[in-house]
This record gives C-alpha cells, sequence and structure tokens, in this order.
C-alpha cells in the first residue's frame, strides 16, 4: 500500500528558494515492508547544493530582521500544521521507514514540540551584562543568529530530526538547508508543504535530496553556510566534523549510543524487563539510545532470560499500516544482514538462542 497520489503531503521534488524542482537524475525509495517502489526524489549534487544555499542566504539578511514574536508565529503555525496533518504525516512515515503507524503518529506529535518549544523560546533570547573594569565603560553580550545553517538527518526519525534541526533555526533567526536520509526523504520534503501553509518566506527553509558525500562537502567548503548539524553514525560525524573544521564551521553533533541494560539481583524483574523491552524493540531497535546489550547478575540471570525471551515472542509484527502491529521491518536489507552477523558472532562465542534468531517469515526486511 502507497501514500495516496492526492495526498498533497506526498512530494518528489525538492523544495528550493521558495520552490518544487526536480531533476532527470532520480533516487526510488521502496516500502522496507513490502519492497513496493512508492516513488523517487532528486539526486541532486553540489550545484543544487550551492544553489539552495545561496537561496537561504539571500533570505537570511531578511529573516534575522524578524521579531522574535513573528518568528515564534511561524513555529506555532509549523507546530499546528503538523498536529492537524498527524495522522497523513504518520502515514508517509510508516510506508517509507517501517515503524507501526502508533509510534509513527507519536513522532509527529514528537516533532511537533520542538516547534512549539523552540518558537516559545524565541522570545527568551537574553544577553548578559558583564560587570566592567573600567568605570566609563559598560559591557554588554547580545545574541544574533549565526546564518545559513546545513543539516543532515537520519532515516529511523525523519520527521522529528528535521524538526529538532529546523525548529531552533528558524526561532533563533536562521536560514537552513536540510537533507533527509536518502532511505526517508518524503517526510522531509512534506515539511516545504508546510512552510507554505505557513508563509515561510523563500529560501528560509530548503530541502534537498541526493548525494550525500556531495552535498556534504558543498555544506563544508561553502562559505555562505556557517553552521553545520548532524544526527548520525559516529564514523560519519568525525569526518564530517573534520571536514567542517577545515573552514572553522561550528558544528553540533549528535552521534551513535553505546547503552548497555543493567540488572542486579534486586531488581523487580517484572519491571526490568519491561523497561529492556522498551528500550530494546522501540522503532524495531532501530534508535540510538536503544539497547545495545543487556548486561544480568548471575543470580537473576536464568529468569530475566525466560522472561525477556516470553515477552519478546509476544510481539505482534508485521506492516506498520496494519492493526496492532508493535514491531515493522528493518530499515533495508543490510541492516538486516549486520543483525545476522552479530547473531552469527555471538553464536561462535557460545551464546544460545532462546528466541528468533533468524529473519521473520513475513518480512522482506
Amino acid at each position: 500500500m502507497t501514500a495516496a497520489p492526492e495526498d498533497r503531503f506526498f512530494r518528489q521534488e525538492c523544495y528550493i528558494d521558495g520552490r518544487w524542482v526536480s531533476g532527470p537524475d532520480r533516487i526510488t525509495v521502496n516500502n522496507p515492508a513490502t519492497g513496493e517502489i512508492i516513488g523517487a526524489v532528486p539526486k541532486f549534487g553540489r550545484k543544487e547544493t550551492a544553489a539552495a544555499i545561496d537561496a537561504a542566504h539571500a533570505a537570511f539578511l531578511l529573516w534575522r530582521e524578524k521579531t522574535a514574536a513573528e518568528r515564534g508565529e511561524i513555529c506555532r503555525k509549523f507546530y499546528q500544521a503538523l498536529m492537524d496533518n498527524q495522522d497523513a504525516l504518520a502515514r508517509i512515515l510508516t510506508i517509507e521507514m517501517g515503524k507501526s503507524l502508533r509510534e509513527a503518529k507519536g513522532e509527529v506529535a514528537y516533532a511537533a514540540a520542538f516547534f512549539k518549544w523552540f518558537g516559545e523560546e524565541s522570545r527568551r533570547v537574553y544577553g548578559d551584562v558583564i560587570p566592567s573594569p573600567w568605570p566609563d565603560k559598560r559591557i554588554l553580550v547580545t545574541k544574533e543568529p549565526v546564518g545559513v545553517v546545513g543539516s543532515i538527518t537520519p532515516w529511523n526519525f525523519p520527521t522529528a530530526m528535521i524538526a529538532r534541526k529546523a525548529a531552533a533555526a528558524l526561532a533563533s533567526g536562521c536560514t537552513i538547508v536540510a537533507k533527509p536520509a536518502s532511505q526517508t526523504p518524503f517526510s522531509a520534503t512534506a515539511y516545504g508543504v508546510i512552510a507554505e501553509d505557513a508563509g515561510v518566506p523563500k529560501g528560509v527553509l530548503n530541502i534537498i535530496t541526493g548525494s550525500a558525500a556531495a552535498i556534504a562537502d558543498e555544506m563544508c567548503e561553502n562559505p555562505k553556510l556557517r553552521k553545520i548539524t548532524f544526527t548520525g553514525s559516529t564514523e560519519i560525524g568525525k569526518s564530517l566534523a573534520s571536514k567542517a573544521m577545515l573552514y572553522m564551521k561550528r558544528v553540533s553533533m549528535e552521534l551513535g549510543g553505546n547503552a548497555p541494560v543493567i540488572i542486579f539481583d534486586d531488581a523487580d524483574l517484572d519491571r526490568a524487563v519491561e523497561g529492556a523491552m522498551i528500550s530494546k524493540y522501540r522503532n524495531s531497535g532501530q534508535t540510538c539510545v536503544c539497547a545495545n546489550r543487556i548486561l544480568v547478575q548471575a543470580g537473576v540471570y536464568d529468569r530475566f532470560a525466560e522472561k525477556f525471551a516470553a515477552a519478546a515472542k509476544k510481539l505482534r509484527v508485521g506492516d506498520g499500516l496494519d492493526d496492532g502491529v508493535e514491531q515493522g521491518p528493518l530499515i533495508d536489507d543490510s541492516a538486516v544482514v549486520k543483525v545476522e552477523q552479530h547473531i552469527e558472532d555471538a553464536t561462535a562465542k557460545g551464546a544460545k538462542i532462546i528466541a528468533g534468531g533468524k529473519r521473520h517469515a513475513k518480512g522482506l526486511t
């Protein structure tokens, strides 16, 4: 099942300088639950990224002059649009990413909350008065918007991660060029529709899809772009930060997690299992804070393992659009292969499989 063609939030073009633009080279996008091709987006590179940065830079000169109240009102409109269209946006998210519709709806609300919070905070960007060592001088500190921001976001929270970055940028008076993951571009291009509805001036919010390497290189090297914000793997984050530092650009990096769950002998095992299930299986285990190992003290190891395996076996697996589904597919086949490699490594070192251990009969991934 695909997004309905008449769904106005489902856009297969990029949003640059207030216009919908496309190109001859395309990136196809699959529904990970069915393998069905649901659409395609432009495969843009450095030239188009430079154009988006030019548009954002021109818009910045005017956007920064908006009052905090005006910028906050735009953020409020984003919040309201996300909440008013929660079902449609969640459906797009589930189709391209795979998570259950219930989780997708929660993510849209989570994304909306960023616009609400940052919009309210825009009124409270206070400065400082510093005691002066000179009797005839005062020292004042004012906070100014950085300029054009480039954001690169992952596929696991395609609606929320853009919101976290775009809301902060817009509220503070910055403009933004946002590059979403190629696996999940449609949750991002939907923001172009919302920007039009909210009356965002052209060039303030730009969404570009395409070659990650080419777009990132242009962001790092283009002098009109002043800050890069990235959520993704530690490996890519290190590379991106090192390139940005060559041009003395500000960076914000949210990189890979390393999250153990530790259970001691005196733990309430039922609560421990409940917490571990939430931590491990949120978004089918595809978050940066999901548990990647569970350490259990010897005295409760067997009982915890039994209870945890029983809980895992009860999870309902399937297409995220189906009623009651709790676990959708992994994002793509390479993710499945990675899990299989972990299983092979663990069993080779003495681990015993007590639940699962192989691909589910229902899914491609």
